[in-house]
């Protein structure tokens, strides 16, 4: 079994930005967290330092290579922070 991973922390949210499976909607300082394997990518996020992992709503999402995955992480890094650099909505991301 292949799998890959990519974490990353400090991520200034836009409020309403992330959705969350289990407590809604988060925003601050977050760390999102991508684990691929089985052509999945699974999405987690927490507030950067704390101990609980939240499932991002819509996740897991079809990713058919490790390199798509990554891109994917990328992507839902930008979507998160909002600004010029996102290329999609992470409501879009997620429901494709």
């Amino acid at each position: 079994m292949t799998w890959a991973s990519w974490t990353t922390v400090g991520i200034h949210a836009l409020p309403g930005a992330v959705h969350t499976a289990e407590i809604g909607v988060i925003n601050g300082d977050l760390t999102i967290h991508t684990t691929w394997s089985d052509d999945l990518a699974h999405v987690a996020v927490q507030y950067t330092g704390a101990t609980d992992w939240y499932t991002m709503a819509g996740s897991p999402v079809p990713c058919h290579s490790e390199e798509a995955s990554r891109a994917f992480h990328q992507a839902v890094v930008e979507a998160a922070r909002g600004g010029e650099r996102a290329e999609a909505s992470l409501e879009e991301l997620f429901h494709r």
